[in-house]
Formats: structure tokens, sequence, C-alpha cells
């Protein structure tokens, strides 16, 4: 056998072991990147909203776990029809119009779970936001690492593609509530608790809040 042939075929596993882990760490510095990105707007979004909780001097108390692409899953995708328009509570003790848009199921920390997405009928009605979808959840670090009456997590329409979709946890952020006792601000369904640390996303805010 040809020696440079020999050397070749010895090398190539070598060589896409070396492609692969360069393709990964690529991978996971741009989603940082992206993640980072989104946080950014996030919290720009608290100096532009008129009816926002926080000031410019309150933002260096927002806390996030650092971006783990581990948490962002493809869930398949039930949509559901005929459902009824039901009340959501909130946190003091008002309530707001939904109804069930879908089942999302996937894999999680060696679990299968699922969630509800919700639509807002409210928000349906507006033009602006008629495809926003609603999904907020509990976890196993809610009043220890997260806030204790739960996350959320923004879906447009768009994210659906057929029968699945891409669901990332990092972008899971606070309600109002987390800030100050003035909102209402809707819990998330019991049918929404996952029975495991959901350790991505936003954490407590790291001031005092007055409720």
């Amino acid at each position: 056998m040809n020696f440079y042939h020999t050397i070749n075929k010895l090398l190539k596993p070598l060589i896409l072991v070396i492609l692969l882990g360069n393709a990964l760490q690529s991978f996971g510095q741009d989603y940082k990147a992206r993640i980072n990105a989104f946080r950014k707007g996030y919290e720009n979004d608290f100096l532009t909203d008129a009816s926002s909780p926080l000031k410019k001097d309150d933002l260096q108390f927002l806390r996030f776990y650092d971006a783990d692409s581990s948490y962002r899953v493809t869930a398949d995708v039930k949509y559901l029809t005929g459902e009824s328009i039901f009340m959501m509570p909130t946190f003091n003790g008002a309530s707001q119009q939904y109804v069930r848009y879908a089942l999302l199921n996937f894999r999680l920390n060696g679990k299968e779970l699922q969630l509800t997405v919700y639509r807002s009928i409210a928000l349906a009605n507006v033009t602006a936001y008629k495809d926003y979808l609603f999904l907020p959840f509990t976890d196993n670090t809610n009043g220890n690492t997260t806030y204790g009456g739960g996350r959320y997590i923004d879906l447009n329409t768009a994210d659906f593609k057929g029968a699945t979709m891409m669901l990332d946890f990092n972008k899971a952020y606070n309600p109002y509530c987390a800030f100050s006792g003035k909102y209402s601000c809707p819990k998330p369904p019991a049918e929404n608790y996952l029975a495991v640390a959901i350790e991505a996303g936003e954490k407590l805010f790291a001031k005092t809040v007055n409720h």
C-alpha cells in the first residue's frame, strides 16, 4: 500500500474529529452571542416601555444563567382545535381570556416533558400581536434561583414549522410581577409545571421587590 495513502487513511478520522470540535466550538460561540443579543434587547425593552417596572439603574440587578444550548430542544407539536376559551388567573386576583393553541412534547434532562402553548384572546384581536403566542411555565428552580411565580417564553406562529418547533429555555424571562406588585401577570397553569430544574433563562431579580 502506498505510504502516503496509509498515512492519509490513519489521519482522516483525527482530522474529522478536529473539524467537528471546531464546528461545535464555533456553534457554541455563535449561540452565546445570539443569546447575549436577545438579552440586550430584553433589557432595552424596559427602557422603551412606558409601563416598565424598571429604570435604567435597575438593570444592573437582572440576573441570568449562562447560555446553555442543551436547553434548546426540538419539540413535537400537536395543534389543538375546537378548544374553549378559558380564564387564566393572574397574580393580583383578576383573570384574562386565553385558548390552548398547541401541545409541545420534548425530552430534557433525561425526561419526557410536555408544555401547553396559549393564545391571548385580547391580543389576537390586535393586528400587531395577532400571531403572538404565550408559554408560561413553572419548574423546580422557582423560589430558589428563579422567580417563585414561574417564567414566560414568548412565541410566534412563525416559530412553528409543521410538526416541530425549536423551544429555547435560554429565552425564559420573568413576568413584570417579579419586579413589582403593581402588575396583573398570568399565573402559569398547573399543566405547565415541569418536574425538573430548568437552569436556563432569567434568574431571581437581585434587588428587594415591594409587593
